[in-house]
């Protein structure tokens, strides 16, 4: 059984670092992710609970800001909880195992750019980008 959950979406606000009392660190934040729409629909975003603890939670929190874009990889968590009327409640969140930036920084600010910059690619490579390999090698190869 699986339980893997990977997105790619804006902060809708700057993730908070706290400290458990045992001193473990923690932050809690929401993306908006864009959900997949044919041509001619409305486009419909969700929100997204996110949870990050310990080196996850001091990364997250330091270098990112509201409005930047984030990749994360981690996992669906449900909580049940009483809230202060009484009523059974069921969180669902998605903590995190691995995060990553997605678009690169813009001249230090954090607001997010319209044109993003091309991404590196092979499409795009240079032939000195590459190491040309000894024909000796092939030896090696557990192939």
């Amino acid at each position: 059984m699986f339980n893997l959950v990977v997105l790619t979406g804006r902060l809708t606000a700057d993730p908070e670092l706290k400290t458990t009392p045992n001193g473990i660190s923690v932050t809690s934040f929401s993306i908006a992710v864009n959900r997949r729409y044919r041509s001619g629909e409305e486009p419909q975003t969700d929100f997204i609970n996110i949870v990050a603890w310990r080196q996850n939670a001091e990364f997250i929190s330091k270098y990112f800001k509201k409005g930047n874009l984030i990749g994360i990889e981690g996992s669906i968590q449900t909580r049940r909880y009483t809230d202060k009327n009484g009523n059974n409640r069921t969180a669902f969140e998605v903590v995190v195992n691995n995060a990553q930036f997605v678009e690169s920084k813009k001249d230090g600010s954090s607001a997010p750019s319209a044109v993003a910059s091309e991404p590196a690619s092979f499409s795009n490579a240079d032939s000195s980008d590459f190491t040309e390999i000894d024909g000796d090698m092939d030896d090696d190869l557990p192939f």
